[in-house]
């Protein structure tokens, strides 16, 4: 059971980490002359960055401690759910899907010196961001609606 669990999680990552930079690879090659295309008119285009930072671009050159910071954060949350220290298929779920956005953003970090954004909402004043970054934020926001419900299932069963 866990093994087949492991095995689906691992072609998820990998799914993930693909597809991100599948993504990547067509915005650096059709976006990075200052193109623009328009995905859907008034709401998303993709305009293509290079992000030397994090989130937003804060702590712009500091790569090699991003990349370090990442590679120990995805070895122990790997640890964590590989070695069936994660007992709820949610918690697994969430943790794998962070994990994923987290290596996509690794390998342009390491290997670029930046991470490669692209997609830009137009709706709203936001940052230009890829697909990995949106895994790393919907899996955050999975594992703390995992982990506030845990909490509301705990002081329940205590009442």
């Amino acid at each position: 059971m866990h093994k087949k669990k492991h095995i689906w999680c691992s072609v998820m990552i990998i799914l993930i980490v693909v597809f991100d930079q599948i993504t990547k690879f067509f915005a650096q090659k059709y976006l990075s002359d200052g193109s623009t295309v328009v995905f859907i008119k008034g709401i998303v285009q993709f305009n293509y960055a290079e992000n030397e930072g994090m989130a937003f671009s804060l702590f712009s050159g500091s790569r090699w401690i991003f990349v370090a910071l990442t590679v120990a954060a995805c070895a122990v949350a790997m640890w964590y759910i590989f070695a069936d220290k994660c007992k709820s298929l949610w918690l697994y779920w969430s943790i794998g899907v962070v994990i994923a956005g987290g290596i996509g953003n690794l390998i342009d970090r390491a290997f670029y010196g930046f991470v490669v954004d692209f997609i830009e909402p137009v709706f709203m004043n936001f940052a230009i961001f890829n697909i990995a970054d949106c895994a790393v934020s919907l899996g955050a926001v999975s594992l703390v609606s995992y982990l506030v419900a845990d909490m509301l299932k705990k002081e329940k069963g205590n009442a």
